[in-house]
């Protein structure tokens, strides 16, 4: 069975971040940032300790704005694609293999598990999406209720593709 859509752009599903779990996610990351490098600075630990407590409370710092700038975004997926909001295509609809909802799949919280038959670029927009050669992530700090409904229509998208899958 082949389902034409009108518009191929037509956008059937968003996974947008959640305020809250967004707000608590960067704060948290943030303050451990301020925290590591005000204890590299306030007690003094040898040399060694307090360039490592300076590089890991850079690097959080640099994690939160990374996380910030990609949880403003947002996921659509049409029925030719799944993309970001920037328009960076995430995986082709053509290309997904499976989908894992699973309780023990190695996912993003709160989302699932997809698997490609094209090796693409890694790509980490943490909070909102993974890419790992094979393997997608969508989800993290976004509700479940989006990704669900999400996934829901990418299966009923893959079954149509390939009724026997």
């Amino acid at each position: 069975m082949t389902v034409k859509f009108e518009d191929e752009n037509e956008v059937l599903a968003v996974v947008r971040a959640s305020m809250g779990r967004r707000i608590l996610g960067l704060v948290s990351l943030g303050f451990l940032g301020v925290l590591l490098i005000y204890v590299a600075f306030a007690n003094p630990p040898s040399i060694g300790w307090q360039f490592f407590l300076i590089l890991v409370g850079g690097a959080s710092l640099w994690c939160t704005q990374v996380m910030r700038k990609s949880t403003s975004s947002w996921v659509e997926l049409t029925p030719k694609e799944l993309r970001d909001g920037d328009g960076t295509v995430i995986a082709r609809i053509e290309d997904i293999q499976t989908m894992d909802r699973g309780f023990f799949a190695f996912k993003p919280s709160n989302g699932f598990l997809l698997k490609t038959n094209v090796v693409q670029s890694r790509v980490w927009r943490p909070g909102l999406w993974w890419r790992m050669g094979r393997r997608i992530g969508i989800g993290g700090m976004t509700p479940g209720s989006q990704t669900k409904y999400m996934s829901e229509i990418l299966s009923a998208l893959i079954n149509m593709r390939d009724p026997h899958h």
